[in-house]
């Protein structure tokens, strides 16, 4: 085996992660192994390992494998467009998250203040505020 191979436990491990995991992109056709050895272990390039953490990274951004399938095999103008238009739409995708994730945020912090002003004012006698208002919340 060459240094510009690398077997799957290699792979697995500078990327983070599992055996079965590379299997399954391999299976789905995400990556490629170059070829196997006489004993039947997959070889891989290096760059496999790069190729694993971008899919990891784009699965932790709400791309599904079928889209990172769609950004990893992009060579033709064609493709490049539709990758163009995904990336767009994940980009929309994730303003939104980001604008109801700050309307949470000040939910929380308005529940934090009550909390605090409820501890302050009544100590070891206070009653959760937030526990409260969740509840009225729920009978309406």
């Amino acid at each position: 085996m060459g240094e510009s191979s690398l077997q799957i436990g290699e792979i697995s491990k500078r990327a983070g992660v599992s055996i079965d995991t590379v299997r399954y992109y391999e299976k789905r056709k995400l990556i490629n192994s170059v070829t196997r050895t006489y004993g039947g272990f997959r070889l891989f390039k290096p760059h496999t390992i790069e190729q694993i953490k971008f899919i990891k990274q784009a699965q932790e951004f709400g791309f599904s494998l079928d889209e990172i399938k769609g950004l990893l095999g992009s060579e033709s103008a064609e493709e490049c467009q539709k990758v163009r238009d995904l990336l767009q739409y994940k980009i929309i995708e994730v303003d939104e998250q980001i604008k109801k994730m700050k309307i949470f945020k000040k939910t929380l912090s308005k529940h934090l203040k009550a909390c605090d002003e409820e501890l302050n004012q009544n100590g070891l006698e206070a009653i959760c505020p937030t526990f409260f208002e969740i509840k009225r919340s729920e009978k309406k």
